[in-house]
């Protein structure tokens, strides 16, 4: 259905009467269809059936419907509105019919060594006219015909191979009224002769294989269904049958099934022949003899033995790495601990060795040396301590002073067991051991000098 559109916007004048007319292309004028505000609607010449008003009010919607549009009413339509008291108004309309598209393709059925021909047809009918591709890899050749009814076609040629059977070549028609290209598929038909090919289930024949067969590959277009076999250019032995392309041995292979085996297939174009020698031994010895499956179970098997041996020796590399890692770590541990112990007995020796003058590092109020009770009997301790300590009258010194820690330091140094004997003895006598600190014992010639006092 056709609509095309009218409507006149009356104020105070009156419609009248509304006409449509078509303009032909020598300029003349065909009335259609005319609607009277009292008289009705009137239908002329070839349209009278074919074309109706839009509303039951022509006058005020003059929009005109073809129900059933055909190519020949295409053209320049006239809406003729007659108003009173303001005159006649008009409205041109052009009409643009469309066919969508019939499509088909033919292809043809080629022969390996054929010369150049046409491989595919496709044609097409539609208004306007449609445009024709090829979609397709074959190297070849395409031409376009248009005729003036809107029809076209095209055609595609090559040399045909027997490579290009089965291959695609696919016809595309675009056109205005289609939402989408239309693709009709094709596949190349290219006949060819057999070309027979004979292949063994296994590469070793021996007595005693079971399940053995002869496979003839035929090849050729159409596939040939013709399939004979000879041995030794006669019947074939006993306990065997043909199925389908295969020569199958229903029993246990012998020695003297040994021989030429020919295979023989045709098809409409040719025939196709192969040969194959069958070499039987007397029994399987070597692995090659065996089955090709049971070689494939044999090589898998020994594949996968082989990769657990290697995780096994790389699991224990792996193993003995980190063990050996871990004892070198525990040695250089060890020696790290040994060195620092022997770091920190050299630094308490020192902290024993020496005396500060500094007032500010005295926990107490005197200048004595605090140390460790397992070195309250240590000879440098007690020659820090005598430091500390000054005879208030040289000329009155006691029988004690002579058995004071310096005279019996400088009397035993070669003896060690008897200083240290001497030295506990020193320091029973004039020390004290109070809070980890040595005091000296106060007596009559003791001189006591407090950390921050100056002897002018």
């Amino acid at each position: 259905e056709t609509r095309l559109p009218c409507h006149y916007q009356a104020d105070e004048e009156k419609v009248v009467q509304v006409t449509w007319l078509k303009e032909h292309a020598d300029g003349t004028k065909e009335q259609i269809i005319t609607a009277h505000f009292t008289d009705g609607h009137t239908e002329f010449g070839s349209y009278a059936g074919r074309v109706r008003f839009e509303s039951g009010s022509p006058t005020e919607n003059s929009a005109l419907l073809i129900p059933s549009t055909e190519v020949s009413d295409e053209g320049q339509y006239i809406c003729h509105i007659s108003t009173f008291p303001n005159g006649n108004f008009e409205r041109r309309v052009t009409l643009t019919v469309w066919i969508l598209p019939i499509a088909s393709l033919e292809p043809e059925i080629l022969v390996e060594g054929q010369s150049f021909r046409v491989a595919a047809s496709c044609r097409a009918v539609g208004r306007p006219p449609p445009r024709l591709t090829w979609i397709t890899d074959l190297p070849g050749q395409s031409q376009d015909r248009i005729k003036d009814d809107g029809a076209v076609s095209s055609l595609y040629s090559l040399h045909p191979l027997r490579g290009m059977n089965g291959k695609k070549l696919d016809c595309m028609v675009r056109h205005p009224g289609l939402a989408k290209p239309r693709i009709i598929t094709n596949y190349l038909t290219v006949h060819y002769p057999p070309d027979a090919a004979i292949s063994a289930s296994q590469a070793k024949w021996f007595v005693g294989l079971k399940k053995a067969e002869l496979m003839c590959s035929s090849g050729g277009y159409p596939k040939p269904d013709n399939f004979t076999w000879k041995w030794n250019g006669g019947a074939l032995p006993d306990g065997t049958s043909v199925v389908g392309e295969k020569l199958i041995f229903g029993r246990p292979l012998r020695l003297n099934d040994s021989g030429l085996y020919e295979c023989v297939v045709k098809n409409n174009l040719g025939v196709g022949e192969a040969e194959y020698m069958l070499n039987m031994s007397e029994k399987s010895k070597r692995l090659d003899d065996l089955p090709i499956d049971t070689q494939l179970l044999i090589l898998i098997g020994a594949s996968a033995g082989v990769l657990v041996v290697i995780l096994v020796i790389v699991v224990l590399l792996v193993n003995r790495y980190h063990r050996h890692k871990n004892k070198r770590l525990v040695r250089q541990l060890s020696e790290k601990m040994e060195v620092i112990n022997n770091l920190s007995r050299q630094t308490s020796l020192r902290r024993l060795n020496s005396v500060s003058t500094d007032p500010r590092v005295q926990p107490d109020d005197y200048a004595l040396p605090r140390v460790d009770s397992r070195m309250k009997n240590s000879q440098l301790s007690l020659v820090h301590q005598d430091d500390c300590l000054e005879p208030r009258d040289s000329e009155q010194s006691s029988p004690e002073e002579k058995d004071s820690p310096q005279s019996i330091l400088e009397g035993h140094e070669d003896d060690e067991d008897s200083s240290f004997y001497q030295l506990s003895e020193a320091l029973t006598n004039h020390f004290y051991y109070s809070n980890g600190v040595l005091r000296p014992k106060l007596h009559s010639n003791a001189i006591l000098l407090h950390p921050r006092s100056q002897i002018i």
